[in-house]
């Protein structure tokens, strides 16, 4: 089984997925994808939050006008989706966009395979596979009576193949199903089996609430055994919150390490300070806080510096106060309502 430097490394635009590079954070334009405006105003948007690649579906040739302005827009790498025409992909590889998703067997005969995945070697466009559990092939279904991790991987492992057929290898696999576990598996599978990078995901995965926690799960569960070389957090909501959920994903578990890093306990019976209330005011402060650090929110002196002494900066309660330590040594004292402002003041020094 592969980690995240022992894939083939592919590039789409200035971004690079696999080979050690770092974990890229997708999404997916959500508007009408006729409506330039909206397009590239939630385009600019999801750049602004952090993304690193998005993607929008190409319909038909009408669609294509979105392309061309979207890359006209935006400095990140643009995705076309495409379902069965080949000649749109072919189109849009014309029109600039820097990754193709399709599936090399939807799209017709071995001309048109060959056409795409030439046409994309010659823009140095690199082409995701994407298999979802909902839309496998009918032999494929028929051999294992259901859409099971194995059936994912084969359909996978069979469209690549239609690919390198023609020397083509600059891919991407992608295995999506909205059952966790059966997306786990496959991914897990799919791992000692291939050597191209992984775009993990849950798909479908629902609203923003249970969207999220499946989304951990599966893809958090396979990037802290080195699986999976770029993700998507599909919700139903704002693709921005997309984003953000990617992002702090791939903090909380330690691949990315830029930015502020918070940690809050629980609180219990010890807690004499409105120890939630401070927390979640902090969170939104630090967001803008573009710091290398290690946050902490502690309700207590047992919780605070000694436990938490591996912060760079933090705060413990008291009753009705509280302390700021740094390292584990308190730096300064404040009543509750100034503890805030007051570790404020200390991280904008630091």
């Amino acid at each position: 089984m592969y980690t995240f430097d022992k894939t083939v490394k592919v590039k789409a635009g200035n971004v690079e997925i696999g080979g050690g590079a770092p974990v890229s954070v997708q999404s997916m334009l959500c508007v009408p994808v006729h409506d330039i405006e909206k397009n590239v105003e939630q385009a600019r948007r999801l750049q602004a939050a952090g993304c690193d690649i998005v993607r929008v579906t190409v319909p038909d040739k009408e669609a294509l006008k979105t392309v061309e302005a979207l890359k006209k827009n935006i400095s990140i790498p643009l995705v076309a989706d495409i379902h069965f025409d080949y000649k749109l992909a072919l189109e849009s590889v014309a029109a600039g966009v820097d990754k193709v998703r399709i599936n090399p067997g939807n799209i017709g005969s071995d001309d048109k395979v060959k056409l795409v995945a030439d046409a994309c070697r010659n823009a140095g466009v690199p082409i995701r596979i994407g298999v979802n559990s909902g839309s496998l092939e009918k032999n494929i279904l028929a051999k294992y009576g259901a859409a099971t991790p194995e059936a994912m991987v084969e359909s996978g492992l069979y469209h690549i193949s239609l690919l390198e057929k023609f020397d083509f290898t600059d891919i991407v696999l992608s295995l999506k199903s909205s059952n966790t576990q059966t997306m786990y598996k496959a991914y897990e599978l799919a791992a000692e089996k291939c050597r191209y990078p992984l775009h993990l995901g849950v798909t479908e995965a629902g609203t923003e609430n249970m969207g999220v926690i499946k989304s951990a799960a599966g893809i958090g569960g396979l990037l802290l055994r080195g699986i999976g070389n770029t993700i998507r957090i599909s919700l139903t909501d704002d693709p921005v919150k997309e984003v953000e959920a990617g992002i702090k994903l791939l903090k909380a578990i330690g691949i990315r390490k830029e930015g502020v890093r918070l940690v809050s306990c629980p609180t219990c019976g010890r807690t004499e300070i409105d120890l939630i209330g401070i927390a979640k005011e902090a969170e939104k402060r630090l967001e803008k806080i573009n710091k290398n650090i290690t946050v902490a929110i502690m309700g207590c002196v047992v919780n605070g510096p000694g436990e938490a002494s591996a912060a760079d900066i933090g705060i413990a309660g008291g009753k009705g106060c509280g302390v700021i330590f740094k390292k584990g040594e308190i730096i300064a004292k404040a009543d509750e309502k100034d503890l805030l402002d007051l570790l404020m003041q200390e991280i904008e020094k630091m």
